[in-house]
């Protein structure tokens, strides 16, 4: 059966307990467990972690624990019954343990090793604590120990302060607020409090008698390990001050053998002295330990000659130091001895013994020798504290040791009374003596003796230290040769206090010969008595005494003899009639001279002293000795106190009125000597006396008498000195008066009480009288009165014996009441006023409830008075805090009330006033400059606040009634709810304690909510009908709210246990509150209005309080509001316009959570409901909430660590929200800038640009004037505007999107000139010219576009099942943009396939991703089919201004053939529309609209067919501009892949497909699409020819088996079409003139001639780094619009340059028709990066610019089918690529080559026909072997007549049929070169099978070097490698030398022009390099371009290549084009000649 338990109740768990039985509770071992019933063997209870789990568990796995049951049963608590300190160490340490851990997960490893180290401490003391072993002194010290740890592991956990009273933790119900705050303040100042806080602080106001703790030095000698001297030794050791150059203490003596142990076997362990009595003030002294070691033996240590051996000598050997302050940290941490090494040093001169140790200090290393090992004294310190008993009582050990007690030289701080002593130190100083007609000095030895008056030597008065036995006499060490000695050794005389007085010393001096007899002989003596004749002892001084010679015969039996000689000066004045025939000569050039020290409490060296003490001796002098007693020294008075204080009163009872007043002088004297902070510490030796020692019973009469004389008198006396001094008295003075009062009455049993009654009644008056005098004229009487005041208090005590507490307080009402009231007397007295009150308040007096009655109204009247004036705060928020103390002390015992009353009538509203004036001043930070710092200010505020909270603590029901019956007026009540209710406000809002001070904000805000519970009726009662006042129930809702907001109210963030016993104390008070606020609300009717909007803000802010019932109370106000303001205005406009504005704020500060949307929604659509407006309403909840999801989702982005894509994404959504739902424009533009910011954060320049877009078209160009807002200052809107217009143009820049900013500018521009502000004007327009060439010239990459999903319900709202189309960056592929997703989403699982997925993944709660890459479809078409627009512009509406993607999906429909899948092979295109295009204001936006569509087979085939041919043209395109810089490789993969494909099946499959009759037949439709298919395949073919040709070109020798090969199968090819398109072989470049309509415009054109085709691929570095400027026609731009469209790709993945395309997946809708056959990537990837991807100029102006030259001057312009349209109509020539980049490192191998000549083939270095000289070669290795070389056309040199350079195109003609192939062009001549104008070409072809070269139209370019020599016969030239060959007559004109900035003339007509050296950079050329000026002058350096840098060798704007090094620059022209007109013709047939050969 289970039954009850009775005694066990509570235990720990030993042994966990896994909980495997039916019903068994799961136990960790170390749990706490309540025990509530027991069955054999097993308990059932609950643990205390989890109190609602009961359970069974095996009693043999609980140990019990002792513990107190409260409120047995069912709700039983259970207290263990242990120390508190324990209970709370281990719930500490189960709290630190979680936060612990958690310090190792933060990084936090340093606090983390140190907790550790401090809970295994507190583990380890708590271990202590319970075993029960410790003495009470030990258990006070662990505790103080363990409440340090936790307090310090508190502070740095950031847990609270825990305010603790002797180190167990305070109730805060037992004690009042002022004192738990000043608990706290000490808890805080310090973590070390050994005694309790509150008897500290009552002792503030002057502080009590306390006795000075003195330290106590423990010294013990470990060894002495010099074994080098092998003599006896004694070491002394004293304490020597180095300021005063003197020792303080006795020395300690220890005796050792030669081997260094003690000579004495007993006191081996126990050569240990104690240094007793060091006062604080010695401890800051500069004190050193000094050893002086003295050896015993031979008169020389290293010669045995010298002396006997039996004889020994005391000779100085050695000394040692040690600081004590080094030392004295080390020694004062830790509770036992620490070791020291002394080292020992020798004194080098004997004669500088005596200074040794100052020496060493010193370190005057001269004068001592440092000792050879490091060995010396080994000794152990150690530092104690307190009286000797209590050192006695605590360390029993040490004494057990036979310590030596070594004293100091004189007094220790306090003297007790009983400690006698009676010690004379005597000190040898030094001697002066005769040589004595020695030829050497004496070693000189002296003996000394203590005599008494009959000449008996007296035994054991001569102690040379402590530590060994006193001797009879003493003999001094010896130094060696020395006639003047300096001895400095220190001797204690203890003799007995009888034997003093007649005792002498005597001195005899010896010379100790070391002669072999070694004998000692004598030769002199001196003497001193130790008392003077009048009694006195001998004067602390130094003492020349008289030498008398003697010698060993003289006999000294007879003192007398001797004694009545002079013994030195003073006494030889004092008896000048001494005989001269005496026995005993005195040596007259002889000294000897001691000093003395006397330190006893019996001796007195004092005459004046001596002379009251025997005042019966001289009777007719006492007045005179009486007076004398002033003048005696205060040491000599409070050694001799007892005895003085007996003799005056023996004095004042011998004659009462003789000597009463100088007797009453005598002892105020005495009893203020004792206030003197010197001798403060008597005072308890004059209490002792008082109460012990003390017979004048008669004494109170005269001193009653003698004082009340005094005060009386004060008013007329000018000098008050002496009455000051006896008002100073006045404590020890009634102690007297009431002793004696005492004493007379225990003789005369109570005899004359009436009378003394009486006196001390008229005493009492005449201190009234004093205090009532008006003190402002004399400022003497203002110190008498203060004096007064002060000593006041003291005497309650006093009077306390002698009467009842209500005739005392009677006395001390009377008294305090007759201080004048006013405050102005001056400050010095109010302070002294107000400390004497103090005083009142902390004595034994007022603490009896019946004084209070009496004494509390003068009191608090006074306090009153100060607190009106603001005056001297601190000093009564002191006695407001005391008084508080004690009321709240008393309230637990007895009964308060009257006396609270009295206090809230007197201070309540006088200290509310109190705290606003120092509230507001501490806000202004005025915090009373100079006068009072900050942190005395928040000092106060804090007294003040804990005083006004004991107040209202102590208050009940009745007080308040009271309270608010009294007011007079409602007036009077408003001002002082409002004064109340702001300083609870200001208590809120300015944290008057700190954070960690939990206790005290809990009391605080409990305090708060009973207060304003009980004033809030009275608000309700007189505030709310008629008589409503706004200003009051505002300042009460104002102060509701911010008290349920407190951060230390909000439990939810507090650890559980701490919750628990907040809610346990004093339940959550946020709810109290909050059903306070509820009531108020609905008890304020109509006046509600008055509080909308105003309240709505703060209302929320309550609700968002993230406590249910809080937000279940208030959530219905808000319908409530709504409601009022619907009643009033037919709408609630207000009130929604307030709550989103407001929660927009409150959101964004972290409150609201996804619950409160849901109570909200709920809670007010519930409300509605039955409102005629629920339509409204509903909408608005609606909106309001939606709003609410989008704001936490921005929170929850901007909170975490999230992504900027995140943070963006959320902030447009909650932008957009803004804008369109609720139409919040000002919300709208702050989160338009907070955008901004993060896109500038990303460095997305362009959507930052977009984003402040959205603010600019908000305003207007007007001058209307907005207000401050943001970082925008007040400014007209026309201002801010185009600040606005400004930024975001800057920001389009920095995002290279020009062509954005470019419309700005011309805004701009308008605004501009319709000002007439030309300056602006002019700026704006060059930034537009600016764009426009940036657009030209700089490199732009095209970024990627991705599609991504994001499915499942956990992805934040606004990304929740929707797909967005994203922006990627630069360089970004398609798995790294995945992976970037990825990252952001780490939760998410991308999922793997393209498919739309179905409900059960949208409605999972998972995350799922599906990104693919999509292509982009541009809506500006028109400009891509522009011809003649370059391709960097077009490149850029191809990405930019995007709104629809597409994406294709192949699949297969029906049976799919496995002969030929093209059959099946179906397209299902996907094309996606967004929101808004991109680039926008973000880097993605959302899918609006998706459509697909099915492309059937042949249509795929159609495009597939044509995308490759429009991505051959454009590459083949390129390679004929030379925009593909010589690299052949693209081409040939590309070309392979076409042909290989065709051959091995690509076109082959489409026709098998397709043009079978069996398909024909069943497709009938598709007639149209097939003929559309057959020409797209004629036009390959076409394409692929030219293609050919153009490689033949430019491949290199190394890969001309691969073109073989491509020849062959195009063969192959171009047969296998003939079958299946008759006709084909018309089509042939054979057969030029007979074409389809589709040929024609290869024919017409003539084939791929550069005019013809530009097209350019995406993916070409032509599109990344800037076109050329010149107009180009599509192959079929002419006839055919179905193959216009240059946008579809081959690829529908976007790269950004030129090698993206060499890694590209194909993706499912690359089914080209080479995919199956394309060469590996590895093979396209041979070439290095700097030949992939890099600009370089088109080489298709090269021999345009040299046919400039041959062309004839005069003729018409030929049409642009034939010439390129390099010219432009203004004349100009066209833009050139820039730069033209090394390819490969390494010049190129030669060729074999049959076409090379013998001279070229003649030299391997530089292959090329016309190369630069060797000189320059190295500077730039142009292309490798892999690139192919570059063709050009040798040009024979002519020589020309100056200035004249038209040549016939006949004469160049003919040689283009067999010219050679050129090699790699070298580097440019660095030099200034004249621009050449340009020429059309004459492009002529030829293809045939035996590599004849294909020349003209590709072969064009920049004017390199490598073709400078202008002018060949038709037979190759020989080889010139040096440019001497140049004739340099053709360039070099004598008008170049000089002017070579000015235009040469290439013709006749052409006008002077000179172009402006601001250049265009585009626009020039430069020369070919034969040209070489002489006079190299330095033009302007022009500005670098943006990629110069990042280029090897620099190009200057004319594409010339420039070293670094390279000064000189081309100058800049413009050139008028010559008209030419060329055999157009001719050409054409040439070219179609060379095609029809093949």
């Amino acid at each position: 059966m289970w039954s009850p338990t009775e005694e066990e109740k509570y235990g720990v768990v030993i042994c966990s307990f896994r909980g495997t039985v039916p019903q068994g509770l799961v136990l960790e071992l170390g749990e706490t467990v309540q025990i509530l019933e027991k069955c054999e063997g097993w308990y059932r209870g609950v643990s205390i972690k989890k109190p609602n789990v009961k359970g069974i568990f095996p009693a043999n796995y609980i140990h019990l624990k002792k513990a107190i049951v409260s409120n047995r049963g069912q709700y039983e608590t259970v207290v263990p019954l242990e120390d508190s300190v324990v209970t709370e160490v281990t719930a500490t340490l189960q709290e630190w343990a979680v936060l612990w851990k958690q310090l190792y997960v933060k990084h936090k490893v340093d606090l983390f090793y140190k907790l550790r180290h401090v809970m295994n401490e507190l583990i380890d003391l708590r271990r202590q604590l319970l075993s029960g072993h410790l003495t009470q002194d030990q258990v006070r010290e662990v505790k103080r120990h363990l409440t340090v740890r936790l307090d310090w592991g508190n502070e740095h956990l950031g847990l609270d302060l825990v305010p603790r009273k002797d180190f167990e933790v305070v109730d805060s119900d037992q004690i009042s607020v002022s004192d738990l705050y000043k608990m706290h303040l000490s808890s805080r100042h310090s973590v070390q409090q050994s005694t309790s806080q509150v008897d500290t602080i009552r002792q503030r106001h002057g502080e009590a008698c306390r006795m000075p703790v003195p330290h106590h030095f423990f010294l013990s000698l470990k060894s002495f390990t010099y074994n080098t001297i092998g003599e006896d030794t004694d070491v002394f050791f004293s304490l020597y001050d180095v300021r005063e150059g003197k020792q303080i203490s006795e020395r300690f003596m220890v005796r050792l053998n030669k081997n260094g142990g003690p000579r004495n076997p007993e006191k081996i362990d126990r050569m240990c002295a104690l240094f007793t009595d060091l006062s604080s003030k010695d401890m800051k002294r500069d004190l050193y330990i000094v050893a002086h070691v003295i050896r015993i033996g031979r008169m020389l240590l290293n010669d045995s000659k010298k002396g006997p051996p039996h004889l020994h000598y005391r000779r100085p050997y050695g000394c040692a130091v040690l600081s004590i302050m080094d030392v004295l940290q080390s020694i004062s941490e830790i509770k036992e001895e620490k070791d020291f090494v002394l080292k020992v040093y020798t004194c080098n001169n004997e004669n500088e013994w005596c200074q040794i140790h100052e020496n060493i200090i010193r370190k005057s290393s001269t004068k001592y020798t440092a000792p050879s090992s490091n060995y010396g004294l080994i000794i152990s310190l150690q530092l104690l504290r307190g009286d000797m008993e209590q050192i006695r009582r605590e360390n029993p050990m040490i004494f057990n040791r036979g310590v030596s007690v070594t004293r100091k030289l004189g007094f220790p701080d306090v003297i007790m009374p009983g400690d006698i002593r009676n010690d004379l130190y005597l000190t040898l100083e030094k001697g002066d003596f005769e040589r004595g007609g020695k030829s050497v000095q004496k070693n000189i030895e002296v003996t000394m003796y203590v005599l008494y008056a009959d000449g008996e030597i007296l035994k054991d008065c001569i102690s040379l230290g402590s530590g060994e036995p006193s001797r009879s006499a003493y003999h001094s060490f010896v130094l060696y040769h020395n006639n003047s000695p300096r001895w400095g050794e220190i001797i204690k005389l203890p003799i007995p206090i009888d034997r003093f007085r007649g005792s002498h010393l005597r001195f005899e001096f010896r010379h100790c010969s070391t002669k072999d007899k070694g004998e000692k002989k004598l030769f002199g003596f001196a003497f001193t008595p130790l008392m003077r004749d009048d009694g006195t002892t001998l004067s602390d001084d130094i003492h020349e005494l008289y030498v008398y010679k003697c010698d060993e015969n003289s006999t000294f039996n007879n003192h007398a003899l001797y004694l009545g000689l002079p013994c030195c000066k003073e006494d030889y004045n004092g008896c000048p009639n001494i005989p001269s025939s005496l026995i005993f000569q005195r040596s007259t050039k002889e000294t000897f001279s001691v000093s003395t020290q006397l330190s006893s409490t019996k001796l007195t060296q004092n005459v004046d002293l001596l002379a009251l003490l025997k005042w019966k001796a001289y009777p007719d002098r006492v007045m005179d000795i009486l007076g004398r007693l002033r003048h005696v020294s205060g040491e000599e008075i409070v050694k001799f106190l007892q005895d003085i204080l007996d003799t005056l009163f023996v004095v004042l009872d011998d004659n009462t009125e003789k000597y009463g007043l100088l007797v009453f002088q005598s002892l105020v004297f005495i009893i203020n000597l004792l206030r003197d902070s010197k001798y403060f510490h008597f005072r308890p030796v004059m209490d002792t006396y008082i109460q012990k020692h003390f017979a004048g019973a008669l004494a109170y009469k005269e001193l009653i008498r003698c004082l009340k004389w005094y005060m009386d008198r004060s008013a007329e006396l000018v000098r008050q000195d002496h009455i000051q001094e006896a008002m100073r008295a006045l404590e020890y003075l009634f102690k007297f008066i009431v002793q004696s009062r005492i004493l007379y009455s225990r003789a005369t049993c109570g005899m004359e009480e009436e009378q003394f009654r009486s006196s001390i009644q008229e005493l009492f008056q005449s201190i009234r009288f004093v205090l009532s005098l008006d003190s402002r004229s004399s400022e003497t009487l203002i110190f008498t009165q203060a004096a007064l005041l002060n000593s006041f208090p003291a005497i309650f005590d006093e009077l306390l014996q002698m009467f009842t507490v209500q005739e005392v307080a009677e006395f001390v009402r009377g008294t305090l009441g007759s201080m004048p009231s006013t405050v102005h007397i001056g400050q010095s007295m109010d302070v002294v006023k107000l400390q004497s009150i103090a005083r009142t308040v902390d004595s034994r007096l007022f603490s009896f409830p019946e004084s209070r009655r009496i004494l509390l109204p003068v009191v608090l009247h006074h306090i009153h008075l100060h607190l009106r004036q603001q005056k001297e705060l601190l000093i009564c928020s002191g006695i407001l805090s005391s008084i508080f103390s004690i009321i709240k002390t008393s309230s637990l015992e007895g009964d308060v009330v009257e006396e609270v009353e009295m206090m809230v009538e007197s201070l309540l509203d006088v200290l509310l006033q109190t705290l606003l004036t120092i509230m507001s001043k501490s806000q202004s930070q005025e915090a009373v400059r100079g006068q009072r710092c900050p942190q005395c200010t928040a000092e106060i505020t804090g007294e003040y606040v804990s005083c006004l909270l004991s107040l209202l603590r102590q208050m009940s029901d009745t007080h308040f009634q009271h309270l608010l019956d009294n007011f007079q007026s409602k007036d009077e009540l408003k001002e002082f709810l409002l004064k109340i209710f702001c300083v609870f406000r200001n208590l809120m809002k300015m944290s008057v304690f700190p954070r960690d001070w939990m206790v005290m904000r809990l009391l605080t805000s409990n305090i708060i909510v009973t207060t304003v519970q009980y004033l809030s009726s009275a608000l309700h009662k007189n505030f709310t009908e008629t008589d409503f006042d706004f200003k009051v129930w505002n300042s009460y809702f104002s102060l509701a709210v911010l008290f349920i907001n407190q951060p230390s109210l909000q439990l939810e963030s507090a650890t559980p246990a701490k919750r628990k016993k907040i809610l346990d104390k004093y339940g959550d008070m946020r709810v109290m509150m909050a059903y306070e606020l509820f009531s108020m609300w609905q008890n304020l009717g109509e006046h509600k209005i008055h509080f909308i909007p105003g309240m709505i803000g703060p209302f929320l802010g309550v609700t968002l309080v993230p406590q249910p019932e809080v937000r279940n109370i208030m959530i219905p106000i808000f319908h409530d509001m709504m409601d009022w303001e619907q009643r009033k205005n037919g709408n609630f406009k207000q009130v929604e316009a307030e709550l989103i504005d407001k929660l927009d704020s409150l959101v964004s500060e972290g409150k609201g959570d996804e619950n409160y949307r849901e109570l909200f929604s709920l809670l007010l659509l519930e409300k509605i409901e039955q409102e005629t407006w629920r339509e409204t309403g509903i909408s608005f909840v609606t909106s309001v909430t939606r709003l609410m999801e989008r704001l936490l989702d921005y929170r929850d982005c901007m909170k975490g660590d999230e992504t900027e894509n995140k943070k963006i994404g959320c902030t447009v959504n909650l932008m957009n929200f803004y804008k369109s739902e609720i139409n919040k424009e000002e919300m709208y533009i702050r989160y338009i800038h907070k955008l901004c910011d993060m896109h500038l954060q990303a460095e997305n320049y362009t959507e930052a640009a977009f984003t402040l877009l959205l603010y600019c078209e908000l305003l207007q160009w007007e001058d209307r004037p907005l207000r401050e807002f943001l970082h925008y200052p007040s400014q007209s809107e026309w201002q801010r505007k185009e600040g606005l217009c400004r930024k975001i143009i800057h920001y389009f820049n920095k995002g290279k999107s020009w062509e954005f900013g470019i419309p700005l500018c011309r805004e701009l521009a308008i605004q501009y000139e319709s000002l007439y502000d030309y300056q602006s004007l002019s700026w704006i327009r060059k930034m537009e010219a600016t764009y426009y060439d940036n657009i030209m010239e700089q490199q732009r990459l095209e970024p990627e576009f991705f599609r991504v999903g994001f499915y499942g319900r956990k992805f934040p709202f606004f990304l929740r099942n929707k797909e967005y189309v994203c922006r990627g960056h630069d360089y970004e592929r398609l798995e790294a943009f995945q992976q970037r997703m990825l990252s952001e989403f780490p939760q998410a699982i991308a999922m793997q396939h393209p498919n739309h997925p179905d409900d059960s993944i949208l409605q999972c709660d998972a995350q799922y991703l599906q990104i693919y890459a999509v292509t982009p479809i541009p809506d500006n078409i028109d400009v891509l089919q522009m011809d003649r627009v370059p391709d960097r512009i077009k490149s850029f509406y191809r990405v930019n201004n995007i709104r629809k993607f597409r994406y294709d999906r192949p699949f297969h429909k029906g049976p799919k053939d496995k002969e030929n899948e093209f059959k099946s092979l179906w397209i299902e295109r996907t094309t996606l529309t967004l929101t808004h295009s991109l680039p926008g204001i973000s880097r993605w936006f959302e899918v609006e609209r998706r459509e697909l569509v099915e492309v059937s087979p042949l249509e795929n085939a159609i495009q597939v067919v044509e995308n490759k041919n429009q991505e051959l043209r454009t590459l083949i395109s390129q390679y004929q501009h030379k925009q593909m810089h010589g690299n052949i490789n693209l081409l040939s993969m590309c070309l392979n892949g076409v042909i290989d494909a065709a051959v091995n099946g690509g076109i082959a499959r489409y026709q098998e497909a397709f043009f079978d009759k069996d398909y024909i037949t069943k497709h009938p439709g598709d007639a149209e699409k097939i003929t559309q298919l057959k020409e797209l395949m004629q036009e390959q073919v076409h394409v692929l020819g030219v293609g050919l040709a153009v490689h033949e070109k430019f491949v290199h020798p190394e890969m001309r088996p691969l073109h073989k090969k491509l020849i062959d199968q195009f063969q192959m090819m171009r047969s296998s079409l003939y079958h299946e398109l008759p006709g084909l072989d018309k089509l042939s470049p054979a057969c030029s003139g007979t074409s389809t309509p589709r040929s024609n415009v290869l024919v017409s054109h003539g084939p791929m001639s550069p005019e013809s085709i530009k097209l350019v691929h995406r993916h070409s570095p032509l599109n990344l780094l800037g076109s050329v400027r010149h107009s180009s026609s599509s192959l079929s731009s002419h006839t055919s619009s179905e193959t216009g469209n240059l946008v579809i790709l081959t690829d529908s993945s976007v790269g950004e340059t030129a090698e993206d395309m060499y890694h590209m997946q194909a993706s499912p809708s690359t089914s080209s028709l080479s995919s199956t056959h394309s060469a590996p990537s590895q093979m396209i990837n041979s070439a290095p990066s700097s030949a992939r991807g890099s600009p370089s100029l088109p080489d298709k102006y090269r021999h345009s610019r040299e046919m400039m030259m041959l062309l004839p001057a005069h003729r018409d312009r030929p049409s642009s089918a034939m010439y390129p349209a390099a010219i432009m109509e203004n004349g100009q020539p066209p833009n050139f690529q820039r730069a033209l980049i090394q390819q490969m490192i390494g010049p190129c191998k030669p060729c074999s080559d049959p076409n090379l000549s013998v001279a070229e083939k003649a030299v391997p270095a530089a292959p090329s026909s016309w190369s630069l000289d060797s000189g320059t070669r190295e500077t730039l290795p142009f292309l490798s072997a892999h690139a192919g070389s570059i063709l050009a056309l040798p040009v024979p040199p002519r020589s020309l007549p100056h200035g004249h350079y038209s040549l016939h195109f006949d004469a160049f003609h003919h040689q283009l049929s067999d010219a050679p192939p050129a090699l790699p062009a070298r580097t440019l001549r660095k030099s200034p070169l004249h621009p050449i104008p340009a020429s059309p070409t004459s492009p002529q072809s030829g293809l045939d099978g035996s590599n004849s070269t294909l020349s003209g139209s590709a072969s064009s370019g920049v004017s390199s070097l490598s073709e400078s020599n202008f002018g060949h016969s038709s037979e190759p030239p020989p080889r010139t490698d040096t440019m001497d060959s140049v004739p340099s007559q053709a360039w070099n004109t004598d008008e170049d030398l000089e002017t070579p900035y000015l235009p040469v003339r290439y013709s006749l007509s052409e006008p002077d022009v000179l172009e402006s050296l601001k250049s265009q950079p585009c626009r020039s050329h430069s020369a070919p390099t034969g040209v070489i000026p002489q006079d190299t002058m330095d033009p302007p350096a022009l500005p670098p371009k943006p990629y110069h840098s990042r280029l090897p060798n620099m190009e200057n704007e004319e594409g010339m290549i420039i070293e670094d090094d390279d000064k000189h620059r081309p100058l800049h022209r413009k050139v008028s084009q010559p008209v030419s007109g060329g055999k157009e013709e001719q050409a054409r047939v040439a070219w179609e000649h060379g095609i029809s050969e093949q």
